[in-house]
């Protein structure tokens, strides 16, 4: 077993990015499909690993940068948020929240109807559902907890983990075809070819040049730290309370009321382009250290009924983004960049939405209500709503603790 130490992973996840640049650069699928730079170079060094396993021979990352490097992203997300842009998308986002709870409650249908038909426990299809799939790993291992205590069933946690994986391969493989079909139906007379040239801003397009400043980066990575400690600490006070949310969304919130603040009261103006640049470097290894790591093995542990149902989700997933996310928010370029983040977060994670939402407006241009709208649903609402939805799934009969 090889076991690389923190500077060995983070040499690791720089050369994963630069493999992914140079297969999206030279294999005209990737590129065509707009498959992110990070999953690709993830996942082909997660094939390796998967080989070299098979050898006998493991290779394990140091992923204590994982964390704080996510947490930085979200503390960006916040720090490009002012409230004249959250006023002004509140509608849409509105709009969007409908079609995040009517993919949370077709999740779990979907898994409890498939897993009845198999013979499962049902309990396994809400797992398969919208917990691992839209929850992610750290949702997943919550309710693999409480449903091995309280429901008494065997392996939850690893279940749930192994689904998660799952949603994280697939949320950021789907994401890039799905828009690249959407994108075929405006590109037309009126539509996205005829319409203004757009000014990129923020995330939209991650390779495009920006001016810095040794200073105003320093700033902005003191706003960054900031964000981190104070929404930290935030995190540690509301544990075990009724207000209780994970910590990237306490930083996250940090990080709106530190932009909104000081600007409010004249002291500050934060500087986008360092925001867009250090969210982007983050984001960027976060995907990379949290793909190379996948331990695919586990999904080879799924039972053949689990795999079923979570390829059925997949699919559903996709269907679900081209004929209601796309429509409900308009039918137009923006939609079809919302629908290509929806499968990100939909079956993965947030990270994984922006970054499929990267690699369609870095090839056909900048959708900034995009930008505005998911990253806003994917970290503040999307965990709420679903463990409202969770909890009425489990108020039904045949969930009853014996």
């Amino acid at each position: 077993m090889f076991q690389l130490d923190f500077y060995g992973t983070l040499v690791a996840a720089s050369l994963v990015l630069l493999l992914g640049r140079g297969l999206v650069t030279r294999v005209g699928f990737l590129r065509a499909y707009n498959i992110p730079e990070p999953v690709a170079g993830g996942l082909v060094v997660a094939l390796v690993l998967l080989a070299l396993r098979g050898l006998e021979v493991e290779v394990r990352f140091d992923t204590s940068l994982q964390t704080p490097l996510m947490l930085a992203f979200f503390a960006t997300i916040g720090l490009s948020a002012d409230f004249a842009s959250l006023k002004k998308g509140g509608r849409i986002v509105g709009i969007f929240l409908l079609a995040v709870v009517g993919l949370l409650v077709v999740q779990n249908a979907m898994g409890i109807g498939l897993a009845k038909a198999l013979g499962l426990d049902p309990l396994m299809g809400l797992l398969t559902g919208s917990i691992s799939l839209a929850g992610g790993h750290g949702t997943g291992a919550a309710w693999g907890t409480v449903f091995s205590e309280k429901y008494g069933l065997a392996s939850a946690s690893e279940l749930a983990m192994a689904s998660a994986t799952f949603g994280l391969v697939l949320g950021g493989l789907i994401g890039g075809p799905v828009a690249r079909l959407l994108i075929k139906r405006v590109q037309s007379p009126g539509g996205l070819e005829s319409e203004k040239p757009r000014i990129p801003k923020g995330f939209e397009q991650p390779n495009k040049e920006r001016s810095i400043t040794p200073f105003s980066f320093i700033e902005t990575l003191a706003l960054i730290a900031v964000s981190l400690l104070v929404g930290t600490l935030l995190n540690g006070q509301l544990h075990d309370t009724a207000f209780e949310l994970p910590t990237f969304v306490c930083v996250l919130f940090v990080g709106v009321v530190l932009r909104n603040g000081l600007s409010a009261l004249g002291l500050y103006q934060v500087f986008e382009r360092e925001v867009s640049v250090l969210g982007n470097v983050s984001l960027s290894l976060f995907l990379a250290i949290a793909l190379m790591s996948l331990k695919l093995w586990d999904l080879a542990s799924l039972a053949l009924p689990i795999f079923i149902i979570l390829a059925a989700q997949t699919l559903v997933m996709a269907l679900f983004a081209i004929f209601v996310t796309f429509r409900i928010m308009g039918s137009h370029y923006d939609a079809a960049v919302l629908a290509a983040g929806h499968c990100g977060f939909g079956l993965g994670a947030t990270p994984t939405a922006i970054a499929n939402m990267q690699a369609v407006t870095q090839r056909y241009g900048p959708s900034q209500i995009a930008f505005l709208v998911v990253p806003m649903v994917g970290a503040f609402f999307i965990d709420i709503i679903n463990v409202i939805v969770i909890k009425l799934y489990l108020a039904l009969p045949f969930f009853a603790v014996a």
